[in-house]
């Protein structure tokens, strides 16, 4: 049986996955500040593996593959080997928690875990026992414990804003990155949890097996995002 988390052979294109949506259209223009050509990516059809061109003279990385995939599916596919390295929001790194090498801090979307709660409430106040809403259980979880608290987590998939309004929790822990919708539902920020933006992340069996197309594109991102 072949060892899944082994990247693909070190002849193949180096292989990117960027999750679908916002960080997408941030990557783009990433690649594009590293002389890539992704008009592929702009306009990509049903496709979801895309080559993308890197000027003549990169020598070691002429160019590159992209898959498109959900947040989530980034990290599996890194972790497993099926693509070489990935963009995903530190908010899935940290919610998922699997094996493979944070590299870069990309910088751009950035926002905040926030701990919320309903407008002039006293989380921290003498309350016998605390229920916690929120789409992100397990950095809930440690942040709590970092705490020493004891509190009882609910998943929520939807809108976890509604949670304290229903009072089905006394608070909420999720991502904040203007404070409008909680606002808007008579709820306020609290404490911040984590900060999050965008992260480069790396196989590791890739960063052995691949390592001079691997470190060129690595340095071809902190060219890119350097201020």
């Amino acid at each position: 049986m072949n060892d899944i988390t082994q990247p693909a052979a070190e002849d193949a294109p180096l292989r990117v996955a960027v999750t679908k949506g916002r960080l997408l259209k941030r990557s783009i223009e990433m690649f594009e500040g590293a002389g890539a050509d992704c008009s592929n990516l702009r306009e990509p059809g049903r496709r979801l593996i895309l080559p993308v061109a890197l000027p003549s003279g990169q020598g070691v990385l002429p160019g590159f593959e992209v898959v498109l995939a959900k947040a989530p599916d980034v990290i599996t596919y890194v972790e497993r080997g099926a693509c070489d390295l990935g963009i995903a929001g530190k908010d899935f790194i940290l919610e998922q928690g699997r094996s493979f090498y944070e590299v870069l801090d990309l910088g751009f979307g950035a926002c905040r875990f926030m701990l919320a709660v309903r407008q002039g409430a006293d989380f921290f106040g003498p309350m016998h026992h605390r229920t916690v809403a929120t789409k992100y259980p397990r950095v809930t979880r440690q942040f709590f414990e970092r705490r020493g608290m004891d509190v009882d987590i609910i998943r929520i998939e939807g809108s976890v804003e509604l949670a304290p309004i229903l009072g089905l929790a006394d608070a909420i822990v999720d991502l904040v990155e203007t404070g409008d919708t909680l606002r808007e539902n008579g709820l306020a920020p609290i404490e911040t949890v984590a900060d999050i933006s965008a992260r480069l992340i790396a196989n590791i069996a890739a960063v052995k097996t691949k390592r001079g197309p691997v470190t060129h594109f690595i340095g071809l991102c902190k060219e890119a995002i350097r201020p």
